[in-house]
């Protein structure tokens, strides 16, 4: 067994999870599969169909990962909680995820502050079941590894947010959603697409590294890639000569179009 899944894994202890649980989880099912019929990716509604999420209930990760690992070789863990920075992305590195394993109550549907098996499950899973995906979800996992030790992990930190978490990608129908943290938020999935007031800016690699990010209220700005394939490319890429150009470059102002930005559509000035 991989060593830190060793030491960081928790039992999932479904059976522990009640009426209520699996009521809550079919309740926000539910409703996010309603609102990202037309709003997420292809990549994202594909996976969605092929892990089976529809069920019912809280997932059962021995049953889910048997899906997944067929597919791309990825697998979920229980842990207790956040863990290191070394143990997340040497699990990631590992084509491991790490999951919460409780879930959040009937008068927290709207807005939950720590990630719950529905965000990391709902809102992961299904990319992990894309290829391309899985790929660069591993190589982000391998480039931190890489920069532990560089004094760069708050930049990478930044790329997994505007990607992973509150990623956007071009599609022949428009902006569609892929990031866990919009997909799993009912609120976001429709503000991220059409509220006018976040500005939509094309995948710039060092620009998201300069970027920094709020983690209470909807983003002030969104950054959509071309293709999955594009933010593969862009990660297998070594870091080294990036983060060099990085050292001593100021934060980007929160929220602003700077020069050189491809704007997909402008947003609203800051109040």
């Amino acid at each position: 067994m991989n060593p830190v899944r060793a030491r960081v894994e928790i039992d999932q202890a479904w059976d522990s999870h009640t009426r209520v649980d699996h009521r809550v989880w079919d309740l926000l099912y539910a409703r996010q599969v309603e609102v990202l019929e037309t709003r997420a990716s292809g990549a994202f509604l594909k996976g969605l169909k092929a892990l089976n999420l529809d069920r019912g209930g809280v997932p059962d990760f021995r049953v889910l990962n048997a899906d997944l690992m067929a597919l791309t070789g990825w697998s979920l863990i229980a842990v207790p909680g956040l863990i290191t920075d070394a143990d997340f992305f040497a699990l990631l590195a590992a084509r491991i995820f790490p999951a919460g394993r409780f879930i959040r109550t009937a008068d927290q549907l709207n807005y939950l502050q720590e990630p719950d098996v529905f965000h990391d499950v709902f809102g992961h899973a299904p990319m992990l079941a894309d290829p391309i995906f899985a790929d660069y979800m591993q190589a982000y996992g391998q480039g931190g590894l890489r920069a532990l030790g560089r004094g760069q992990l708050h930049h990478l930190a930044r790329l997994y947010w505007y990607t992973v978490e509150f990623g956007l990608v071009e599609e022949p129908g428009g902006l569609k959603i892929y990031g866990a943290g919009i997909a799993s938020s009912h609120g976001e999935s429709l503000y991220a697409l059409e509220d006018p007031a976040p500005h939509r800016l094309g995948f710039d690699l060092r620009r998201i590294m300069r970027t920094p990010y709020r983690i209470d209220d909807f983003q002030s700005l969104y950054f959509a890639v071309p293709s999955l394939q594009t933010l593969l490319e862009a990660t297998l890429a070594d870091f080294d000569q990036l983060y060099a150009s990085l050292s001593g470059a100021e934060d980007l102002e929160l929220g602003a179009v700077v020069e050189g930005d491809r704007v997909l559509s402008k947003g609203l000035p800051p109040r």
